[in-house]
Formats: structure tokens, sequence, C-alpha cells
């Protein structure tokens, strides 16, 4: 048997008054999808537990069938696994966002989506300015880098608490900055960053391109490294991830599963949607289970950006599912699972820990006869996961 599951990170929203009362999922152009809505079966997942945050990580973990509420350490830990980052037992790793600030406020979460290797160049001059034997920045893929922190570096050790700067966009920086034991440690080399970075010639390129620079970094998703069971050894099927952003890439490594890296994938989008679903085709020559996440449908929620999260939603279900689908039909014993993460609905530009829809089709899976996959028709369907980690175990071993 044969396993694939596409996941649109932030695909679910909520009724919009544009949209006379519909969602964008429900207004776009879904012919694939549809076919799997009326030939398989939906149903609800809810992917973040009680308690934990309303983020990638937690639900991606879910999806995976991994419960966040035992494996979850932190966001930034899975990037560095990714990035090759051996975390040792005295240090902890912190997402280090290159942000754009004016007038005191954030006002863009990813300093204009800039391009991997003018983060890269940031990043080296920030280890030479801010870097130490307890603080050390490694580059990651465009705006999401990381940061490690020796806890000797701390005044006390303790729970900090940072925001994901997606969430405070357009917000004071002195009301969000990290509270807790140890947070003057991360406010410091926040403000340290700003103070050096305005004149650093790659932002000096682009604010005279009109480009917004990466003036200053954010520290959040504070973590350890986890200790999780290889899938293998749980589902007993091998597998690979495919993705643009190291967190997915980071989650796979840990578990054991190879990490097929697309050109052109940019977690943004403009990212190679015909690369992803050629990789995920090809991959199912050699791999049980493959794991295609895409990016771009999250970053348009973020952005409030209602017409670019419909076409996100189409490109998706056109360029992705309906290649991936017709590749799946053609396997004689195969399934295939569409789901988002999580919500990211347009009207908030973050995410919510609301229940998502899901779409399951192949080999001894019962027909619906539904006509749309939509949150509405998937929350009328009455089938609901409370623990989103139990989904990919029905799927795999129903």
């Amino acid at each position: 048997m044969k396993y694939v599951i596409l996941v649109p990170d932030g695909m679910a929203d909520v009724e919009l008054k544009e949209l006379n009362g519909a969602t964008p999922l429900e207004v776009a152009k879904t012919p694939n999808m549809d076919f799997l809505a009326r030939f398989g079966k939906v149903g609800m997942v809810r992917t973040i537990p009680q308690g934990l945050a309303a983020a990638s990580d937690v639900a991606n973990l879910s999806l995976l069938g991994y419960d966040p509420a035992k494996y979850y350490t932190g966001r930034a830990a899975l990037e560095a696994a990714y990035l090759g980052i051996d975390l040792k037992p005295d240090e902890v790793a912190f997402r280090c966002n290159l942000i754009t600030v004016a007038d005191e406020k954030i006002i863009d979460y990813s300093a204009g989506h800039i391009k991997s290797k003018e983060a890269q160049g940031i990043i080296k001059f920030l280890n030479q300015k801010l870097g130490s034997g307890y603080i050390k920045f490694f580059a990651g893929t465009s705006y999401r880098n990381i940061i490690v922190i020796n806890l000797a570096a701390f005044d006390k050790k303790g729970k900090i608490i940072c925001k994901p700067p997606h969430d405070i966009m357009g917000e004071a920086i002195k009301d969000n900055l990290p509270r807790g034991k140890g947070a003057q440690t991360l406010i410091k080399l926040m403000e340290e960053s700003r103070n050096i970075l305005s004149e650093h010639e790659i932002n000096k390129v682009r604010v005279d391109l009109a480009e917004n620079p990466a003036n200053m970094i954010w520290l959040w998703g504070e973590g350890s490294l986890p200790e999780m069971p290889a899938f293998l050894s749980h589902f007993g099927l091998n597998g690979a991830v495919i993705s643009a952003v190291d967190l997915i890439k980071g989650i796979g490594k840990i578990i054991g599963l190879d990490v097929i890296n697309v050109p052109g994938a940019t977690g943004y989008y403009d990212t190679n949607f015909d690369g992803k679903a050629q990789a995920a085709i090809k991959a199912l020559e050699t791999y049980d289970f493959v794991y295609v996440h895409l990016e771009a449908t999250d970053e348009a929620g973020h952005n409030g950006d209602l017409r670019q999260k419909i076409s996100m939603i189409e490109r998706f279900d056109s360029k992705i599912v309906g290649p991936v689908l017709e590749a799946v039909k053609k396997i004689d014993s195969s399934r295939i699972l569409v789901s988002p993460d999580h919500p990211t609905p347009i009207p908030l530009r973050t995410h919510t820990d609301h229940p998502v829809p899901f779409v399951m089709f192949g080999s001894g899976i019962d027909a619906d006869n539904g006509d749309k996959f939509s949150e509405k028709k998937a929350s009328q369907s009455g089938w609901i996961f409370d623990k989103g980690h139990e989904l990919i175990e029905y799927f795999i071993r129903k």
C-alpha cells in the first residue's frame, strides 16, 4: 500500500462577508479535492491539543501521528535538526526571524520575504558582531533562521515567553518583547541587532530598491531537541517529506523520513508547485509514504490577502492534488489524504486552534458521495478526530 498526505498549510478559514458568507476554500475552483470528497470520506480533525499554541509545528506533529502533548519541545529545535545543528543538553534554540520595524512597530515579519542569499550575509554579520562562545547564529531559509544560546548566557534559568512576529503585525515592539526569567538576554540581542542592522550594506540596497529591510531580529519558538520514535518503527513504512520550510524538514529528519528538496521551492507564492508534485510522484516509486507540505496558503492568510489565498488554494488543487491524484489512481493499493494543518483566517492573519477539514480517498475507503470539499461540508459529516494524531492511524491502519 502507498500513502500520500498533502498539507496546504493554513488553508482553512472562516466565513467572510466579502465572499457573501463563504470561505476561500468554498469559492475556490477545486475540482480535484471535490473529486476526493465525492469518492472518499470527509471529516474534521483537531490538530492543536488544548493548552498548546496554534502553531504549524504542533499541528504537523499531529498530522504525522505524534501527539504534541507528549513530544513537543519547541519549534526552533525542530528546524535546527534539519540544519544539522547538534543541540547539546545545556543549549536552547530560538527561531530568529529577520523582520522589518518602523515607528516602533513590526510592519513585516519576513523582511519582504528576503532571499536566502541576502539573509545568509546578514546572519554571518550578526555572528561576527553579536555571536560568542555562548551565542551562535545559523542561517536557514529566507527570513527563517536560528540562534542557539547556552543556558549559561541567561541570568536565570526559567520559562521564557515569546510571541511569534506574524501574530503581532502592526503592534508596538515594547508591548510584545520576550518576558520571563532570562528574557533580558533575548531583549538585549534584539535591541543590539536593531542598532547595527539598519546600516548594513544589504539593507541599504534593499531600501534603495524600495524593499523592506531586515533591520531587526525577532526571537521566538524556543525549544530543546525532542526524542521521538522513528516513523518506520511506529507505522512500518519508509517515507519522505517534501517542503520548502526547515520546520517540516526538521520534523521529518528527526522521525527518520528522508527529506526531498525541490529546486525552486520557496515557501511563498512563487514556489515550484509542479516540482513538488513531480517529486511526490517520483518518490512513490521508492517510498511507502510521502508527506507534501505547501506553505503558500498560510502566507496568504498571514498577509491578509484574500485574492492570493484563493489563488494559492486553486494552484494547490490543480498543480499538486491533481497530478498526485492521477498517479495514485494508477497504483492498485494506495490512499491519499488532504488536510490543512490549522486555520489561518484572513481577518485574523494568524493561526487558530479550531478543527480543520480533511478528505481521504483510496483503497478500502468508503465513499461519502459528497459534492464539495469545504469546512462546512466536512463539519456536517459529523466525523471528527478530537485527537489529531489519531487521524493518520485510521488513514494507514483502517
